[in-house]
């Protein structure tokens, strides 16, 4: 039997992951994490959530409380995502809520309460590799709802402690379990991204312009010559398409960002296409790779791994073309359904 802490969202997931600790006959607490200080909507990080959160745990009957990491989340994910888009790059939130918050600052307080693991409601697995004598982590047995790509960071210490109890079974099969125990979240619907991103009130141009000065700027096609502007060039992603324009009525994507001269590079589709991505701060779930190594390359939490080899100087060297992937994102490295790694599409 061992001694958990459950992370628990307010969400059914999570709810259900702790349930099933306890079936387990592992000794369950449950903390809510208070991460966004600002207004919500997005059925994360709210009041209510940590209210479903602590009555969950009180119908379960195990101990549940609330630790306060709000300068915590401002420091390693509000700040670095408005400085990003400052200077044309576009961060995953997420990832970085997980890699700082989540599986850091969450799990080095569980360790100096002395828990044995930490738990989480991911749609992942976890799983120990005799002949390698490694952890791996894989894709969630639901392809639907996989979340294994926004916990591609995660290394060999983080997944020695962490527990993922919903990863081997489908998001159907997770509420059938939360109606049965008569969890008040059986039916909560699932949250969405970027928590501190109001969906009304002018949404991400809204909480960007409140934070740091927005540019007008010029959309240029790739010989310099002018397609029409823009409001702001920081709010452009490498990708988009709306709001840019082409002559001849051809649709036009972002090639690239540069917010020092405000202009947007825009072309055909034909133009964003890429054989080779980089990536900087890779970091290693399973073990290295070597150069020449063939992996499966997503670049996007539900996106389709595409094939490549692993170059020199964090290149991988695409098997066929694919879009070029906005500066910021994260980058994840599978073998099959195995995480290999992960870095920053530079």
């Amino acid at each position: 039997m061992a001694r958990v802490l459950v992370a628990m969202s307010g969400g059914v997931d999570s709810s259900v992951a702790a349930a099933m600790l306890l079936e387990e006959g592992h000794e369950v607490v449950g903390a809510t994490m208070k991460l966004w200080g600002g207004q919500s909507d997005s059925g994360c990080c709210s009041v209510a959530d940590v209210e479903d959160a602590r009555r969950v745990a009180q119908q379960l009957g195990f101990p549940h409380h609330v630790f306060n990491f709000t300068d915590d989340f401002d420091r390693h994910v509000v700040e670095p995502y408005v400085a990003a888009h400052a200077v044309g790059r576009t961060p995953n939130p997420c990832v970085e809520c997980n890699r700082h918050l989540k599986f850091d600052r969450f799990l080095r307080r569980a360790e100096q309460l002395g828990f044995d693991a930490v738990a989480t409601g991911h749609h992942a697995r976890i799983g120990w590799d005799e002949a390698s004598e490694r952890w791996q982590l894989r894709r969630g047995a639901d392809a639907a709802k996989d979340q294994s790509y926004v916990l591609s960071m995660l290394t060999q210490r983080e997944l020695a402690m962490v527990r993922l109890p919903v990863g081997e079974l489908t998001k159907t099969a997770v509420r059938a379990r939360a109606v049965v125990a008569g969890l008040r979240t059986a039916d909560k619907p699932d949250s969405q991204d970027v928590c501190f991103i109001l969906a009304t009130d002018g949404g991400r141009t809204t909480f960007l312009g409140d934070r740091i000065p927005l540019h007008p700027g010029r959309v240029v096609d790739t010989e310099g010559r002018e397609l029409g502007r823009i409001d702001a060039v920081e709010l452009v992603t490498v990708g988009q398409r709306r709001g840019l324009t082409g002559g001849g009525g051809e649709r036009h994507y972002a090639l690239s960002v540069d917010t020092t001269t405000n202009t947007v590079v825009a072309g055909p589709e034909r133009q964003l296409f890429t054989d080779r991505l980089r990536v900087t701060e890779s970091s290693w779930t399973d073990a290295p790779l070597a150069e020449g190594a063939l992996v499966a390359v997503q670049t996007t939490a539900h996106g389709k791994a595409c094939a490549a080899v692993l170059g020199a100087d964090g290149q991988l060297l695409m098997e066929e073309p694919v879009h070029k992937v906005a500066p910021g994102q994260t980058v994840a490295m599978y073998d099959g359904d195995r995480v290999v790694g992960a870095g920053i599409a530079g």
